[in-house]
This record gives C-alpha cells, structure tokens and sequence, in this order.
C-alpha cells in the first residue's frame, strides 16, 4: 500500500490506465481512452462520475464550473491526455484545477506516448474548511 494520501485509490486507477495502455496503446483520441479507463473503473468498483462539472472556486465564491474527465472515490480528479508529449503547462493546468476545485487531490494521465506517463498532484493550497463537496449526494 502506497504511502500517499489516498495512495490506495490512485495505484487502483494508475493500474486501470496501464491495462488500458497495455491494451490500447497510443495513437487514439482522448474520448477512447476515457471509455476504456470508465469500463475497467467498473471492473474493479471504483466509484467515479465522468465528465462531472465541478465548481470553481475563487476567494470561496464560486465563479464558474469546469468537467473533470474523472471525480473518483469523491476525491481525487483524474485528468486526461492523449499527447505524444506532455508539456510543462499541462502539468501546471493540473494544479491550477485541483486549486480551483479545492481538491487535495488529482492524477493526470498521458496515453498519447509510448510509455504511459501519470504525475500525481498534491494541492499544497489545499483547505479542507473551504471544501464544497460538487455532489453531496456522494459524500463519503
């Protein structure tokens, strides 16, 4: 078991890309990889909502909604690409969101290259008091 904060759910969701890379390869869209990652999601019981519109937050108002492609567990944002290379500002879009959705959270997932690539974020922003859960129905 990993030593990271939910570590537990995102080796759950890094191994469900990798079977869907392993699987797939590269060289699809993004809509394809999202398919394939929701039906392995349901294979192995993970709870997610796809597409979720999430609010977005500044100085606790909400100022407008963005889809995450993946709310998983009520926790975790899970973004992704199909690039051949991730440049630094997706990886800066990544944390931008988590900050504006404050989560603690979130994964982006390459399947554009060769290799799958994934960086987990932590929000060092991050203030569980300024939480506003985008589905209540799904609290946990």
């Amino acid at each position: 078991m990993s030593d990271f904060k939910f570590g537990n759910i995102t080796e759950k969701i890094i191994g469900a890309a990798f079977r869907v890379h392993n699987t797939l390869g590269c060289g699809f869209q993004e809509v394809i990889y999202q398919r394939a990652l929701e039906l392995e999601f349901k294979l192995i019981s993970l709870d997610y909502l796809r597409e979720f519109e999430m609010p977005i937050f500044y100085l606790d108002q909400q100022i407008g909604t963005r889809r995450v492609d993946f709310f998983v567990e009520s926790k975790i944002s899970v973004e992704l690409k199909a690039l051949t290379k991730l440049e630094d500002v997706h990886l800066a879009q990544a944390i931008n969101y988590l900050e504006a959705y404050n989560l603690e959270i979130g994964l982006l997932i390459n399947f554009g290259s060769k290799r799958l690539e994934f960086h987990r974020f932590t929000n060092k922003k991050y203030n569980p008091a300024l939480f506003h859960h985008p589905n209540p129905s799904l609290k946990s």
